[in-house]
């Protein structure tokens, strides 16, 4: 047998050979550079070649409190050393009992039950796994569908994926869990009805989830999946009263309500659950990212009472779980990044500038190129169009040429990590840290103008 080498200098290559990067064309590497971070400091990030970027995405949605925070470094170190590892299979330790205690607390209504996963696709295989073992455990086993919106995602889980309204994602793995449905989301900018009144489209957006729960058949739906601002297709926020109409429907066709929050909980929105920003309590919360700010992987479905209630009785059990949910590592970590939350004020930073940084966005409304700029707290989308007056979206060759050739590339380019995407319509997505300023703010938005007026020009 050959040997092999250790460790290869050529980070590049060795990148290409042995990396398999998750979402990437790989062959687009085979002969350039793998663009490679090495250091982050507050709401930057620094690549191999000392170059500093702007981190307008926090990672992936995730590093909410800002890199480089050798507080969170320590505590991981600190628990490691006096127990690295344990499983929540029947035992407790106390990080994960005293993270389940603040989640609660923190989380509206009676969530109470917290079951700890380790990343966010995990926890809304969870929440579907759960309802449908409630309503069998209640007396109505024939509910086990989902409905939840189109080009939403929601996780790569063969569970999870089903849910998620991308068919391009989906049709490689089909095929997935049966059972999962789709109704129309809340872009008002491309809303067929009603889009001069937000509040009557709301409305017409939640009815099409009673439709769709009557066609099923009521007695075979067991949730509803929806993120407080959606994701895919560019941070579409809820029209007012959407979620109290949900609700209602939710109660109405004794349906679950879950809030899938992977992205919207622990700050984004200026809250520390996307729930409270717009006024409902669901029946689970699906949450990871911003727990630790990315200092160390954990995700959890957190539960209401009334849903874990029959799991307590008797010899019910939820037969569910993974070896690193709760790891106590990662729950120390979330707790001193919840610690951060509360000490600095991150929450209330957000609301006290999420007018500002929108409004920032906002100027580039008078590029012929920019059709939206929609979002909530520091979470925001700038849609992309051929046509500023009809609306007109780019063609498939025109995203691949214009979009990825030139958008994606030029920002980062100059300075900013983002995500420009075409799942929906094509966008640019911004999520800096929550320490983010004005200052940032403007520079994200200076970036941004040079690279979008030259692909103005493009089209």
């Amino acid at each position: 047998m050959g040997s092999k080498i250790a460790v290869s200098k050529d980070l590049n290559r060795t990148a290409y050979d042995h990396l398999w990067m998750h979402f990437t064309r790989m062959s687009s590497y085979e002969n350039n550079p793998v663009p490679t971070i090495v250091r982050g400091e507050g709401a930057h990030i620094y690549d191999a070649g000392g170059k500093r970027y702007i981190d307008g995405l926090a990672g992936l949605f995730v590093v909410n409190a800002g890199h480089g925070r050798h507080e969170l470094a320590e505590t991981a170190y600190k628990q490691a050393q006096e127990l690295a590892f344990f499983p929540v299979w029947s035992y407790a330790h106390p990080k994960a009992v005293e993270l389940a205690e603040r989640l609660a607390h923190h989380a509206p209504g009676d969530l109470n039950k917290v079951f700890f996963t380790t990343g966010g696709g995990e926890a809304v295989e969870t929440a579907w796994k759960l309802a449908k073992q409630y309503h069998k455990l209640t007396g109505n086993p024939g509910k086990y569908k989902v409905i939840s919106r189109a080009v939403a995602y929601h996780g790569t889980p063969q569970g999870a994926l089903s849910i998620t309204g991308l068919p391009a994602l989906k049709a490689p793995f089909e095929p997935l869990v049966p059972g999962a449905h789709k109704v129309p989301n809340t872009n008002i900018y491309r809303a067929p009805i009603h889009g001069d009144d937000p509040e009557a489209y709301g409305r017409w957006a939640a009815d099409r989830i009673e439709e769709a729960i009557l066609f099923e058949g009521p007695d075979t739906v067991a949730a509803v999946f929806l993120e407080p601002v959606q994701n895919a297709g560019g941070c579409f926020p809820p029209p007012p009263g959407y979620f109290q109409r949900v609700r209602e429907i939710c109660d109405q066709h004794n349906v679950l309500l879950v809030s899938d929050e992977v992205i919207c909980a622990f700050g984004r929105l200026g809250t520390m659950f996307g729930a409270d920003k717009f006024g409902y309590v669901p029946d689970m919360i699906t949450c990871a990212k911003g727990m630790t700010s990315g200092y160390s992987p954990i995700g959890a479905c957190i539960v209401s009472d009334r849903i874990a209630e029959p799991f307590y009785k008797g010899d019910n059990a939820f037969l569910h779980g993974y070896t690193f949910g709760g790891h106590p590592v990662s729950a120390a970590v979330a707790l001193t990044n919840l610690d951060i939350f509360e000490r600095e004020g991150l929450n209330q930073h957000v609301l006290d500038n999420e007018a500002a940084f929108h409004g920032t966005l906002s100027k580039l409304l008078d590029l012929p190129i920019v059709g939206d700029v929609r979002g909530n707290g520091f979470f925001y989308g700038i849609e992309l169009v051929k046509d500023k007056a009809t609306k007109e979206s780019f063609t498939d060759e025109e995203c691949e040429r214009i979009l990825y050739g030139h958008v994606s590339k030029k920002l980062f380019e100059n300075g900013l990590y983002c995500r420009a995407d075409d799942r929906g319509d094509p966008v640019v997505q911004l999520a800096p840290p929550l320490i983010a300023d004005q200052p940032l703010f403007d520079e994200i938005e200076q970036i941004l103008r040079d690279v979008l007026t030259d692909a103005s020009k493009l089209l």
